[in-house]
Formats: structure tokens, sequence, C-alpha cells
């Protein structure tokens, strides 16, 4: 990898003794490992934190050494809490919360995966926004922090700074999401086929990147464009024409949709796109020229685009869909 700053963006990973092992993995594996086919002009920094620095037991039985303490937290750039054993009916201790809500004030991203988000919501980092754990616990959740709405259904929860994700694999989701937010959707892309798994995964715990424009209040600008977007995929999409339906300068709309949407208007509204022409390539026989031209794609650029975010072919998407 050509990685001239490597380690311009400091993660640090909170984890307690009980911590889920998988998802310890999954935080190294996108946040420290060298992949050689990523070229980049910086990558992270990964460092393993805890209350008391030495020796923290996995929840399968092995043990980590970690030497360093919540001092990590006060320089990272992105703080990551992974689920552990111990903590759906415990709160974290008051040293903990104080350090998670200094990082939160501070500006630092936050995220949790799996049982994690019991952590951020002990430290009331949750108060007032939307969130999801693992389904199993989401009622409990829900119970001990009534201020938190919690979604079960989903695989994550994009707040802005503040991030929530379902059980264990969803922290591949996750993780994935926010390299998307700092590197765009095609080094993502290639990162979850180095890791051979999907780049986006669809389903009843569907993505929920679009939640905060869905839930913005009726005149928002943004989620006039998302609703205007999705009703005329077919039509000209172009960031003049979105920023004259939001009633903003084009270099305004620009400023604002990637603020709400962590993406560029382009590339949100290709990913839109694509998504549709998943559904019709399931759900329809119409030829894949015809499925293009319904997204306002051309073929070739309907293609590229698929394969590019799905990882397979429109024609082998609709092989493996349709026979299922």
């Amino acid at each position: 990898m050509r990685n001239e700053r490597r380690g311009s963006h400091r993660v640090a990973c909170l984890v307690f003794d009980g911590v889920n092992s998988f998802e310890l993995g999954t935080v190294g594996e996108v946040f420290a490992t060298m992949h050689p086919d990523l070229e980049v002009p910086w990558w992270y920094s990964l460092a393993l934190c805890t209350e008391r620095p030495g020796t923290v037991r996995t929840a399968a039985g092995f043990d980590v050494h970690v030497s360093a303490g919540l001092d990590a937290l006060r320089r990272a750039d992105t703080v990551i809490v992974p689920s552990n054993i111990f903590e759906v009916d415990g709160d974290v201790s008051p040293a903990v919360a104080r350090e998670l809500r200094r990082a939160r004030d501070r500006g630092a991203r936050i995220a949790s995966i799996c049982t994690g988000a019991f952590a951020l919501a002990s430290a009331g980092l949750l108060d007032g926004l939307e969130a999801t754990t693992h389904w199993r616990f989401a009622d409990r959740l829900a119970q001990r922090f009534p201020e938190v709405r919690v979604r079960p259904r989903v695989l994550y929860v994009d707040n802005g700074r503040i991030l929530t994700s379902a059980g264990v694999a969803a922290g591949v989701d996750l993780c994935l999401h926010m390299v998307r937010c700092d590197h765009g959707p095609e080094i993502a892309s290639r990162l979850a086929n180095w890791m051979v798994v999907a780049a986006h995964r669809e389903g009843g715990q569907s993505q929920f990147f679009e939640q905060p424009v869905a839930s913005a209040p009726a005149d928002d600008p943004i989620a006039n464009v998302v609703n205007y977007v999705r009703d005329n995929l077919a039509g000209d999409l172009s960031v003049d024409t979105l920023a004259r339906v939001a009633l903003l300068s084009p270099r305004q709309f620009e400023r604002r949709f990637f603020d709400a949407l962590c993406s560029s208007p382009g590339r949100w509204v290709a990913h839109e796109r694509v998504q549709a022409g998943r559904e019709l390539l399931a759900g329809s026989d119409l030829p894949i020229d015809l499925v293009a031209e319904r997204i306002g794609m051309s073929v070739a650029g309907f293609r590229a685009h698929f394969k590019q975010e799905v990882g397979i072919s429109p024609a082998a998407y609709r092989r493996q869909h349709q026979a299922a």
C-alpha cells in the first residue's frame, strides 16, 4: 500500500473484560491491517485501550494485553466500543463515561458494535438519538434508557458523529461504512472484496444510512432532495438540478448534502440508482438495458457502478436472486 501518511487518523478501540473477539478482530482488520491494493493518501492507526491497562480477558477465553489507558481516548479521531458480556446490565465507570463525553464534545466520531451501545447509553451519548444494538437486547436497551430511540431492525445507525450497529457481523458493515465516509465507496468496496464480505447488505435489518434525512422535518431541503431523487431516478439528477430542488446554491447544496449523508450527491445518486436496479433485476424480467434506462443510467455505466458496489455483474446478481 502506498501510504505516506499512515496513522494520520487515530482510532481508539475501548475494550473491557469479556470483549467480543470477533468484533475486536474486525476493528483490527479494517483499521490496522495493511491492505496492499488500496491506494490512498492516508490510512488509520489503531490503539487498544482500557480503563486499567494490563490483561483483558476476551469472551472467547483468551487474554489480550492492552497497554494504553483512557488517555488514548483524548487523542483519538474515532472511538470504537465493541461489545462485552457484562455491559448489558451494568454501567460504565464514571471515569469511562467522562472520557467518552469529552471525546464527543471535542468532535471525535464515536461508534459502538453490538451491545457496545449500552456503554454509550450509560455515558449519556445516545440521549435523544436513534440507535441500534443486537436484536436480542434491543428491548433491554429501550427499557434501561428510555431517552434512546431504539431501532432493532437495522444493521447500523449513523447520527453523524455517533454511530451504533447491530450484533457482531453488523460491526463489519459499520466499519466499512466509516471507511466509505472517509475514503469513498470505491475504496470501501475494494476493502470489502479483500475481506471477502459484501460491501452493502440488504435484508430485514436494512442499512440505516439515510435515516437522519428520512426523519428530518418535511421542509428540510436535503430531505426534499432525497424524496425527489427517489421519485425521478430516470431524470436529470445533476448537482445544479438538485440544488434548485433544495433552493440552495450548488456550493451550499453540496456542503449541506455531504454533512447529512456523508457522501457527495453524485455518489449517493449512483448508489440509489444501483439499489433500484437491484430490485428490478430480482423482481422482474426486464432486459438489463431497459433496467438501466429505467434508473437513468447507460448500460455501461450501470454495469460498472453495479460491479463496483455489489461486487458481481447485474446478470450474475439476477441469476442468484431469481434462483433463490
